[in-house]
């Protein structure tokens, strides 16, 4: 979920930070830092957390007589 209340702290979902290349994170607070391990102004934004996307549907267990009325 976005908004549950234990996120994991990441700084890629920090206020502070804004992602650079694969694996780092500009800080405003720390400058160029990891994302693995946050500082102590973690600050949880939940605009710059991506969602997992949902799982295709499989359609070929139901038959034409599932569909009819």
């Amino acid at each position: 979920m976005l908004f549950r209340k234990q996120i994991e702290k990441s700084c890629l979902y920090c206020a502070h930070g804004t992602p650079l290349e694969e694996g780092q994170v500009l800080c405003v607070k720390k400058g160029v830092v990891s994302t693995e391990k946050p500082c102590w102004k973690f600050k949880y934004d939940p605009t710059k957390r991506v969602p997992a996307k949902a799982k295709a549907l499989d359609f070929q267990k139901y038959e034409d007589e599932d569909y009819s009325l």
